[in-house]
């Protein structure tokens, strides 16, 4: 019999199901049950665990920080892992190197770097894990600047469908290093370290925000959409639509946070200073010196543990004006006072032969579905996920830290990348053994019940 230095539960045991809710941060857990969940503790385990599930003809899905909106490693049957226990992290601040377990929250890696006065690009949200961030692509704080994450991601530990575990580098392992920068949840493996290049902290981070009333939404979305190739990319600017607190009526806020190192200063904020509708802002900060602790815990604001979420976005280049038409079901139905559509100005970065990471734009549009109670389900979700199949003749694809396959089918990857990478997958899992992205038969959300009730009238 294997032993782990973690913990095997099968379905039905003492301590099975607080892991299968434990598993997903949402309040909105899925109605999946693995037949097998490992705790794993070790890399050990998780070869075992590996090893194990394929003896049995068993399938394997991941958990890393358990931060999937709709629980992607949750699935019916098969082998869940859990890599939550594992969370080191080493530092080599001369070589500008750090070591992370998947379960490592960014909030703590930044934490640790700016001791050693250094900075990564860790995702908004201070309890996202980085093992399915970086995997995902990792759309992170000053990422326009930096690159997503996955670009920073030098080296992996991986265990391989047949058990083994491999240092992934792009010398030894091309394949599998081009894999894991960017496939998300289709990934064909377990990380159990990532090997990261970190940077220089900054000199100091600058925020300010605005807070405009109901009537200048759309103009203050399309100043922001068409000033974003002109303003520096150390400046992450952003919108939100959304009701504030103490104000009446829907606001749109613009939020900008300005990276000052080198030759990136102060001056970044400039544009957004000399917008024409300042003058009209309900509520002002402007330039207040801020910490990577302050971001992420202005961030936690918007999405606290503890609700019920329901969360998607699409990327667009489209001309603004068409932008806004295709998004009018989403800006004008948020479902609740708590409910916000993130106006996300990225401005789009080229792909790289050695990432499969792909697919994005000018601007990702995203509404964010926020309630408590369980009988509000549909209406939630069917504003996030159903109201956005309004912006297909705008939208290039979505990201996978948002993306929903299960209930709004679409890509996450162009084309050719995710052709490949089915080929790879191919070659490196031939049995099947990892589950990839969730399926429309595989969600278990009120929307999912409701579709499936109309289509059995």
């Amino acid at each position: 019999m294997t032993h782990f230095d973690g913990s095997l539960l099968a379905r039905g045991s003492d301590g099975y199901e607080a892991a299968r809710l434990g598993a997903v941060w949402n309040a909105r857990k899925p109605d999946r049950h693995p037949t097998l969940i490992l705790v794993a503790r070790s890399d050990r385990d998780v070869q075992e665990g590996v090893r194990l599930a394929a003896a049995r003809g068993l399938t394997v899905s991941v958990r890393s920080g358990g931060h999937s909106w709709i629980g992607s490693g949750v699935r019916e049957g098969g082998l869940l892992i859990d890599l939550s226990a594992l969370d080191e992290v080493t530092i080599d601040a001369p070589a500008r190197r750090a070591t992370v377990r998947p379960a490592v929250q960014g909030s703590r890696l930044n934490t640790l770097l700016a001791e050693r006065g250094l900075v990564f690009p860790s995702g908004h949200c201070p309890s996202v894990g980085l093992g399915g961030f970086l995997i995902g692509g990792g759309y992170g704080w000053n990422s326009r600047a930096l690159g997503p994450a996955c670009f920073s991601v030098e080296a992996v530990d991986v265990v391989l469908a047949d058990g083994t575990l491999v240092h992934a580098t792009d010398d030894t392992h091309p394949d599998l290093m081009w894999a894991v920068r960017g496939s998300g949840p289709g990934f064909f493996g377990v990380v159990t370290r990532f090997h990261l290049r970190v940077y220089p902290a900054y000199d100091q981070i600058l925020r300010s925000a605005y807070v405009f009333p109901r009537e200048l939404r759309d103009e203050v979305l399309a100043w922001t959409y068409e000033a974003v190739p002109d303003i520096s990319t150390s400046l992450e600017m952003s919108a939100k639509v959304a009701h504030t607190p103490g104000i009446e009526h829907q606001t749109t806020t613009v939020t900008a946070a300005a990276f000052c190192a080198g030759d990136a200063g102060p001056e970044m904020l400039e544009p957004l200073e000399k917008a024409p509708f300042l003058r009209y802002a309900l509520r002002r900060v402007e330039r207040v010196p801020a910490t990577l602790d302050d971001l992420y815990a202005l961030s936690d604001t918007l999405t606290p543990q503890g609700n019920r979420y329901a969360v998607d976005g699409v990327w667009t280049g489209a001309p603004v004006a068409e932008v806004l038409d295709a998004g009018r079901d989403v800006l004008d139905g948020l479902p609740n006072r708590e409910s916000f559509l993130l106006w996300m100005l990225w401005g789009g970065q080229a792909t790289r032969e050695n990432a499969c990471w792909s697919t994005q734009a000018r601007l990702y549009f995203s509404p964010n579905a926020v309630w408590r109670d369980p009988a509000d389900d549909l209406a939630a979700e069917t504003w996030a996920h159903d109201a956005l199949r309004g912006t297909a003749p705008v939208a290039h694809g979505t990201q996978f830290a948002d993306a929903n396959p299960a209930d709004r089918p679409d890509h996450g990857l162009e084309p050719a990348q995710a052709e490949r990478l089915e080929r790879l997958r191919r070659l490196h899992d031939p049995r099947g053994l990892f589950r990839s992205y969730l399926s429309p038969e595989e969600s278990t959300t009120a929307l999912a019940r409701h579709r499936q009730h109309v289509r059995g009238r």
